[in-house]
């Protein structure tokens, strides 16, 4: 199998000058955060007569107190439950009051969480990088600190099946969760060691410590890392995504692939298929040229023709783009291509590279085979010589793999399939555009990936229904329910959307005998016998209830 970091050896190595200057995230706009308490009251009505007037009468029949601004504009009032009283409880008093069109609890918002490794803050110094670009330029446009406002990624993890890892490079501390050793080979020492500096590299734009000072951020801030040593042959990689699943990562990166001339052999189809049905989502490079055949395993997770159809693979084949937001002409484009993430700044012809020769991510301490073999892509960035510029799609993968485990974290409930298409929906692409064969579904959009993925609801509503344990025959009762829909937390529920209402008569089969939005049902008894009823409740996500194994209650009809 060929490593798809080919495109780099042509480029000669340049030492980054330092400048301590902030990096325009800093000044990005805040993101949500904790409630404060108070409720947000919108009437039907705006104006300040018609406002105060309104707000006066639900004030004096709720004993809500004013708290904060009222802008009448808009027919907003600021209120603050009486003492001894939730919010959760005065908003639903304050939704049954006449001219009330919707009542919000309020939050307060924090600034952009931007870690402080110096990459993101220290201008790149290469010739042709335009001024005030940062080292790390693509964590902004991959839109990663609004991902990080939303989840630090603690205990999501990447599977990287590579070469190993340098786990004594700084930008790993902590990161490492376990280790796995599928190359037969004893010569380049254990997942720990690394001496091609491809694994190295690929593990940091995935995991490389964020917030501790040093280096780069990776795009999954603190997700761990299982290291995955592999011989790249067809056995030891369908091995790899089998013991990745079995070992529990989120996704799985694989910066590598084949020329095509062959399918992927059945075993590693199996491996795939295992994998996707135990929800791990996998990331696969496109080839470092310039064909529509991404060669096994991208052309695996996604197949010729399937790329324009969304959500339709079984993972995501992952070409580079550029500074620009080109596809760069060494990256593979076509129908088996998922979406695009920055594997390059400009890649131009001759020795002289266009602004830096790649990507700035984590090397090996010691010489590397890539190296040896011309690569020249070592350098050193704040006084410490264990970092290297790279380019190819297999710098663009990590990211994306990063991103999934990240989603898929913060919401476990999500599918395989779930996180593929939420992926390729949020991708950053010109307005109204959709799929293209140059970048796929487009440009990887860290933030808007997690908050699909903080919003998408796959929990099931409860609901609870009580009735009177007896009524007399041909008398009016009333049946009562409540529902909820139960969210995680950091997640966003949907709300339940109605309800269905169940009877049996006698032991006889139940029967749905309504479906509302209410939360109670008035109903005439029969002359005598036995009612069991219970609810099934429906959120607005599509998620139903499972039917209770027993009845929520169940009346006695008397004469």
């Amino acid at each position: 199998m060929r490593s798809s970091r080919s495109a780099t050896d042509r480029l000669a190595p340049r030492l980054v000058l330092l400048a301590a200057l902030l990096c325009a995230l800093s000044a990005a706009a805040p993101a949500g955060a904790a409630p404060t308490g108070r409720l947000l009251v919108l009437f039907d009505h705006s104006g300040s007569r018609a406002t105060a007037s309104a707000a006066a009468a639900v004030l004096s029949a709720t004993g809500a107190r004013h708290a904060g601004p009222t802008v009448p504009q808009i027919g907003l009032v600021t209120v603050r439950p009486r003492p001894g009283e939730s919010p959760r409880a005065l908003a639903a008093r304050l939704r049954a009051q006449p001219g009330v069109a919707s009542v919000q609890a309020e939050n307060r918002f924090t600034h952009r969480d931007v870690p402080n490794d110096p990459a993101l803050s220290t201008d790149e110094t290469f010739a042709g990088t335009p001024a005030n670009t940062p080292v790390e330029w693509w964590a902004a446009r991959e839109n990663l600190p609004a991902a990080w406002d939303i989840s630090h990624g603690d205990g999501a993890v990447v599977a990287v099946i590579d070469s190993g890892v340098d786990a004594s490079h700084p930008e790993f501390a902590g990161r490492i969760k376990g280790t796995v050793d599928l190359d037969p080979s004893s010569s380049d020492g254990p997942p720990t060691h690394d001496g091609d500096g491809h694994g190295t590299h690929v593990a940091s734009l995935a995991c490389a410590t964020a917030g501790n000072g040093i280096g780069i951020a990776g795009a999954g801030y603190d997700c761990s890392l299982l290291v995955i040593k592999s011989d790249l042959s067809d056995a030891s990689v369908a091995q790899s995504i089998v013991v990745a699943t079995d070992r529990g990562a989120d996704a799985i990166n694989m910066s590598f692939g084949q020329d095509g001339r062959s399918k992927a052999p059945d075993a590693e189809q199996k491996a795939i298929d295992y994998a996707y049905a135990h929800h791990v989502t996998m990331v696969a490079a496109a080839a470092d040229d310039a064909v529509t055949e991404q060669g096994d395993p991208a052309n695996a997770l996604q197949p010729s023709a399937t790329g324009p159809t969304l959500g339709s693979g079984k993972g995501l084949s992952v070409t580079a783009a550029d500074f620009d937001d080109h596809r760069p002409s060494f990256a593979g484009y076509g129908t088996q291509i998922s979406l695009a993430a920055y594997g390059t700044f400009r890649y131009g012809s001759g020795l002289t590279p266009d602004g830096p020769p790649g990507l700035l991510g984590a090397f090996p301490s010691g010489l590397t085979s890539a190296e040896i073999q011309g690569c020249g892509c070592r350098t050193t960035f704040q006084g410490d010589s264990r970092y290297a510029y790279l380019q190819g799609t297999s710098m663009a993968a990590p990211m994306v793999a990063a991103i999934a485990a990240l989603a898929h974290h913060l919401n476990p409930a999500l599918s395989a399939h779930d996180i593929i298409t939420l992926i390729e929906q949020t991708a950053t692409r010109p307005a109204g555009a959709g799929w293209s064969s140059d970048l796929g579904w487009g440009i990887l959009n860290g933030g808007a990936a997690l908050a699909a993925a903080r919003d998408l609801d796959r929990t099931r509503p409860v609901s609870r229904l009580r009735a009177p344990l007896r009524v007399r025959g041909r008398r009016h009762f009333v049946l009562r329910w409540t529902g909820r829909d139960p969210a995680p937390a950091g997640l966003t529920a949907s709300g339940v959307a109605r309800y269905e209402v169940w009877r049996s008569l006698d032991g006889h089969r139940a029967r749905r005998i309504a479906t509302t939005r209410r939360r109670s049902l008035r109903l005439r008894a029969a002359s005598h016998g036995r009612y069991a009823f219970f609810t099934i409740a429906i959120d607005r996500a599509g998620n139903r209830e499972v039917r209770p194994a027993h009845p929520d209650a169940r009346t006695r009809v008397v004469r």
